[in-house]
């Protein structure tokens, strides 16, 4: 179990390396004038999103497999919370494909510093999941 955990923490850890960086190229983007800077960040958005995507699905996987080998985690409080903070993550997984697609059909609707607070939600929420995950508060 302990191997799977691992595995579950490695994908995590690249899932939000992209969380992180993706929407810090929009803000570069958003601020991009030349054509050819504009055709590199779009093919940086587009390869970083199936990247994270990728981790966002193994982190799935692997977490799901640890709960199917210990389902008593789905009675804790703490799993509770931290399944619910998982909501919003997804969305806002989401949320960053449909700015991907957005830039690469030249339609950006924000300006740099827009990109800058969006960068904030995916902190927010690691946060409150490693702390549910390691304190166990409930």
């Amino acid at each position: 179990m302990l191997w799977i955990k691992a595995w579950h923490i490695i994908f995590m850890v690249t899932w939000f390396a992209g969380l992180f960086y993706l929407p810090r190229l929009f803000v570069y983007h958003a601020t991009a004038i030349d054509s050819a800077g504009i055709e590199r960040f779009c093919v940086m958005e587009r390869r970083l999103f199936m990247i994270m995507t990728i981790g966002a699905v193994l982190t799935a996987v692997f977490g799901v497999w640890l709960l199917v080998l210990n389902p008593a985690l789905l009675s804790a409080g703490w799993m509770r919370a931290k399944l619910i903070l998982l909501v919003p993550l997804v969305g806002y997984h989401f949320w960053n494909w449909r700015l991907v697609l957005a830039f690469a059909a030249g339609q950006n609707r924000h300006p740099a510093g827009w990109y800058r607070l969006f960068n904030e939600v995916p902190t927010l929420l690691l946060i409150g999941i490693v702390l549910l995950a390691v304190a166990k508060p409930f």
